[in-house]
């Protein structure tokens, strides 16, 4: 292990003291850091940088999708010294993004089919719904769930789908939604891959951010170098429009203001940002991103990083930094090259993250306060699987170390088989972690307590 390996195990051991000051962390960095789910252990630490990413086609590109199957009898998650995992709520088929509304009940979306957004009120332990009520049905594709405007007393509920982005009144305790759905964004493109639309709103409300993925893999009808250069690089926002018309306006994070109005690039080249959270306490657009696939096993990262504004990640034709991708029709772009942010974290490569929420502390080790859970819906694009996990982010001074941490594992079952496919991670109000499951319809809750891990 290097000089950099070995203080950057030291820093891992720190951070999760309050879990078991006895646990001995495995930390891997560089080319150790990637696996599959063969080596995924509860406790384990990664962290890949760029210099790590393994040459296009460093190994043959593979199609292994998963089965999704009931769990099996002997099946069981794993996770650390001190947490518990259990179902919280069961028969949510397509569970997807989890939302805490401010009275503490949760929302659900429940994409596919028929597109509804489920409202649970948990008991009193937190440990199951005492009510469960269908706020809305008949939403195509329904995905991003934000309340506005932000704060205690929301008065509406944006929903966020393929093509478009609705509003429903509001108000804390209800239950059902009091009025019809009402359309305030219309010109989300659509078609080809990556339908989700996730939605949120800066702390002072007058942002609206909007997540629009690629339409697709390695962008085929792309233009042609833009004859307006020198514009991009006074605004590098205005890239999205210099894209063909079938990437128009995708790979980005738009931001409209809540009625709808006054649409903009925010950041471009994020090839799927599936998972859009904004930071507590800084305001900092955070997103979960698949990358794009064909390259290999190993190439390139999928990523959780800081948005920034008028920022350039990379998409179609550079990824991590000046990797790049000479696929995209329209030829090669050096004009870009050094251009394109380097991502904040970086996964293995196919763990497709989507969902990701923040620790506001209250149940969990007091060192995690801060720290980011992401869901990992799991590879198809890879000889072995990987994904199918929540993984930790350590965040230290509100950014993130550049680490993550494998923490609920063991949806996998055999080399073909899942039993769960982790989609969206969201704190209750006492501290404890649900996260969603699209595979088998499930919510689970993931609870600490300090005396299991004093009783080991």
């Amino acid at each position: 292990m290097t000089a950099r390996n070995l203080l950057a195990a030291s820093s891992a051991l720190a951070l999760i003291a309050g879990v078991s000051t006895s646990l001995a962390i495995d930390y891997r960095g560089g080319n150790s850091a990637y696996g599959d789910w063969h080596v995924d252990t509860p406790g384990l630490m990664r962290k890949i940088e760029p210099g790590d990413v393994a040459a296009p086609l460093a190994t043959p590109s593979a199609a292994n999708r998963s089965k999704v199957v009931p769990k099996p009898a002997d099946a069981a998650l794993k996770t650390m010294p001190g947490f518990t995992v259990a179902p919280f709520a069961t028969g949510l088929q397509g569970a997807r993004v989890i939302r805490i509304a401010p009275n503490g009940d949760i929302f659900l979306s429940q994409s596919r089919p028929g597109g509804q957004i489920t409202v649970m009120r948990a008991s009193k332990d937190g440990s199951k719904p005492e009510m469960t009520e269908t706020f809305t049905s008949g939403l195509k594709d329904a995905y991003g769930i934000a309340f506005y405007p932000p704060g205690p007393n929301p008065k509406w509920v944006y929903i966020g789908m393929e093509g478009k982005v609705v509003r429903l009144p509001y108000k804390n305790g209800d239950m059902k939604a009091t009025g019809p759905a009402e359309d305030i964004v219309t010109d989300l493109k659509i078609g080809g891959g990556h339908w989700t639309r996730d939605v949120s709103f800066s702390p002072d409300g007058k942002l609206m951010y909007v997540a629009v993925g690629s339409g697709s893999n390695v962008a085929a009808e792309m233009s042609p170098r833009p004859d307006d250069l020198k514009a991009w690089e006074k605004a590098p926002h205005s890239l999205g429009s210099a894209w063909g018309a079938k990437e128009e306006w995708r790979a980005n994070v738009l931001t409209y203001t809540p009625d709808g109005k006054n649409k903009q690039v925010y950041a471009a080249g994020i090839r799927n940002c599936s998972g859009l959270t904004v930071q507590p306490g800084t305001g900092t657009v955070f997103c979960a991103t698949n990358e794009r696939d064909l390259l290999g096993d190993n190439t390139p990262p999928d990523y959780v990083t800081s948005v920034k504004k008028g920022g350039y990640y990379g998409w179609p034709w550079y990824y991590m930094g000046n990797h790049e991708d000479t696929r995209p029709d329209g030829g090669a772009r050096p004009d870009l090259a050094g251009k394109a942010i380097v991502p904040d974290v970086l996964f293995q490569p196919h763990s497709a993250p989507l969902g990701l929420s923040f620790n506001p502390g209250g149940m969990f080790p007091a060192e995690w306060k801060g720290d980011a859970f992401v869901a990992m819906h799991g590879s198809w694009n890879r000889s072995l699987h990987t994904g199918y996990k929540i993984v930790r982010l350590p965040f230290k001074d509100n950014k993130p170390t550049g680490e993550y941490q494998d923490f609920v594992l063991g949806f996998t079952a055999g080399e073909e088989n899942v039993w769960g496919r982790p989609v969206d991670t969201q704190f209750m109000r006492d501290g404890s972690l649900l996260f969603s499951d699209d595979g088998n319809g499930v919510i689970y809750r993931v609870t600490y307590a300090k005396e299991k891990v004093a009783a080991k």
